[in-house]
């Protein structure tokens, strides 16, 4: 799979900057899960205004790969793509970069368990989310 198949456009704010000038490094997570939420309400697996705890979802690992600084104003979009579906867990890539020039900014990735907050336990991953995100992805069921 090398294609991203959505992608969400980010503003960088004065307030995510670092003293340098440069996006502040814990920004990047900020953005992916920003695009992350996107990708989860462009499938229909979650609504605006619906509660977080039933999103179901916890983060279980983060990586990122810093590749070029990103500047106030500087115009950028995350690309969000699911890699592997897993019983329980799913994992996520991102690719942070310039929407003019599509120069990459940064990469990251993600691992997801799903998660019911009602009973603090792991569950599958439900068969509509398994369903929605494999046949946008074109990933095997």
């Amino acid at each position: 799979m090398s294609t991203y198949r959505f992608a969400h456009p980010i503003e960088v704010r004065y307030g995510d900057l670092d003293p340098q000038g440069h996006l502040n490094n814990a920004k990047y997570l900020t953005y992916f899960e920003q695009a992350r939420i996107q990708y989860l309400i462009h499938l229909g697996l979650f609504r605006p205004g619906q509660s977080f705890l039933e999103i179901g979802i916890i983060l279980a690992e983060a990586r990122v790969t810093f590749l070029k600084p990103v500047h106030f104003g500087q115009s950028v979009e995350v690309c969000v793509r699911v890699i592997r579906l897993g019983n329980k867990s799913f994992e996520t890539e991102y690719l942070l970069r310039d929407r003019q020039t599509h120069e990459e900014l940064a990469r990251g990735s993600s691992v997801q368990v799903t998660y019911d907050y009602h009973t603090a336990q792991t569950i599958p991953i439900p068969p509509t989310w398994r369903q929605a995100i494999a046949e946008f992805e074109g990933l095997p069921l």
